[in-house]
């Protein structure tokens, strides 16, 4: 509830208003956790990386996100618009980091720079999880195992260690689940009006 005060006549009158919109969060949520989800049980060997992963890391992970950060600025929310729209982004860019070499269109990058690359997005969230200590326990541990998939990742391209990014793939996937889990969370208790499952 807000409250709006404006000058009508020679009078103050104070407007309370409500904000009925739906809550962004399991959206941005869902799309980020489904999408890495996928993408790690690539990394952990199970399949290879196709067009499914690419799709979804163009409209799941990338377009819905962004859309939900959107919605999350509507509402006020600086942490929800930054993470939501900077992952988004994160998504397209690493569809694109993987499509346009093969399109012919660039060269594709050094491995010096995917380090470089998933090291600036390892410190990045590790900013934003010390946002989350103001927030649930559920976000903290998504943020928090999502600073380590990415050092993961940088290092796994560093060393060129096929089993550290086995590790960071099965990582991955919890990191993953547990975005997935704090957007059914909300989902749910949202919808039986109490808490169901404890964010």
């Amino acid at each position: 509830m807000s409250m709006v005060s404006e000058l009508v006549g020679h009078e103050v009158v104070t407007i309370k208003t409500t904000d009925l919109t739906a809550n962004p969060a399991p959206l941005g949520l869902m799309g980020f956790g489904m999408t890495t989800v996928l993408l790690n049980l690539h990394n952990a060997g199970l399949f290879s990386l196709g067009s499914m992963i690419l799709a979804m890391g163009i409209f799941y992970g990338g377009i819905a996100q962004v859309i939900a950060g959107i919605l999350e600025w509507k509402k006020g929310n600086t942490f929800g618009t930054t993470a939501f729209i900077s992952y988004g982004f994160f998504w397209m860019t690493l569809v694109g980091l993987l499509v346009l070499p093969k399109m012919g269109l660039v060269e594709a990058p050094e491995n010096s720079a995917m380090v470089a690359w998933l090291t600036i997005w390892g410190i990045f969230t590790a900013i934003l999880f010390v946002g989350t200590l103001k927030l649930n326990r559920s976000l903290q541990f998504i943020f928090a195992s999502l600073v380590v998939l990415f050092f993961l990742l940088a290092i796994g391209d560093a060393m060129d260690s096929a089993l550290i990014k086995t590790i960071a793939g099965y990582e991955g996937i919890i990191c993953g689940a547990s975005a997935i889990y704090a957007a059914a969370a909300q989902i749910i208790n949202e919808t039986h009006g109490r808490d169901v499952l404890p964010l």
